[in-house]
């Protein structure tokens, strides 16, 4: 049995569908029963728990071969990360409890840092944290998501033109769809190893914000432009979007520590493992923007 959590986002829920279109036995962990039954009909089997309920997710874990990890994205975190530590707690009691064979945990880019990485510093707990659990181990730090781009498209559409937190916008960074993450834990997953293993995921090239204006140009058969927003206007962006003040910080320093290449890949004593998925296909993929051609 493999288990996996996170299904209702896109790398957890890429995952899953991987392992079943093997037709491997799959238990999806929710939170919330309602959303049980796309994966009833998928041939999946549920368990329900908490993410900070260490009980039902050793329940959950119970009968694993293996287990896929992961914690809820968190973009305004608190300075103590208090929800994250929650998470990450429960998740590593329960493993250890349980003892599968193995887990894999998603992780991010820049992951090995203590600080400089605002809120990937969550994924830096994580791996501290479960790499203590006494099993053979997994963290995929992956890449840049491609699917990031969800945000230019509606303004790329409406008013040919997209803005950029990235800069400059000709700087290539390592990116990945999320299609690829799933496929590579999926895969993972089945592998048997010993001790703890760190991938670094990535895409088949990288790409800058100009590639996103110009793949979006091509699927959207209209010119599109990019502008780089202002550093002195962000934390207003971001509260305006439902931000908290107090907290914005994490967001900022992210991209900061993208846009300086503080953010980057390990490389030494790591697995480099690279993808399929181009940026133009993750787009025409997950954004169905094929239709509009």
């Amino acid at each position: 049995m493999y288990t996996v959590m996170g299904v209702t986002g896109q790398v957890g829920g890429a995952t899953a569908r991987h392992l079943l279109k093997e037709e491997l036995p799959v238990k999806v962990v929710l939170r919330d029963e309602r959303k049980a039954q796309e994966w009833i009909n998928l041939g999946a089997k549920i368990a329900i728990a908490d993410y900070r309920d260490t009980a039902a997710l050793q329940t959950a874990f119970a009968d694993a071969e293996a287990v896929f990890v992961m914690i809820p994205p968190s973009f305004y975190p608190d300075e103590e990360f208090s929800d994250t530590c929650a998470y990450v707690e429960a998740i590593r009691l329960a493993l250890s409890a349980a003892q599968p064979s193995r887990f894999v945990a998603l992780s991010s880019i820049g992951a090995q840092h203590t600080e400089g990485t605002g809120i990937i510093h969550s994924l830096h707990i994580l791996e501290e944290q479960l790499k203590r659990v006494a099993i053979p181990s997994a963290f995929l730090r992956a890449a840049w998501f491609m699917e990031n781009a969800a945000w230019d498209i509606g303004p790329a559409r409406e008013q040919g033109r997209i803005q950029s937190f990235l800069t400059p916008l000709n700087r290539l960074i390592p990116m990945i769809s999320t299609n690829d993450i799933g496929a590579i834990a999926a895969a993972t997953l089945q592998q048997v190893w010993e001790g703890i293993r760190y991938l670094e995921l990535q895409g088949p090239q990288p790409y800058s914000p100009n590639d996103i204006a110009s793949v979006l140009t091509k699927l959207l058969d209209r010119r599109v432009e990019i502008e780089v927003v202002p550093r002195s206007e962000w934390a207003e962006i971001f509260i305006g979007q439902g931000g908290i003040a107090a907290n914005v910080q994490g967001r900022l320093e992210m991209l900061d520590g993208f846009n300086s290449g503080w953010i980057d890949f390990k490389r030494k004593g790591t697995e480099i493992v690279t993808g399929q998925v181009s940026l133009e296909e993750a787009l025409k993929s997950t954004f169905k923007l094929d239709k509009i051609q």
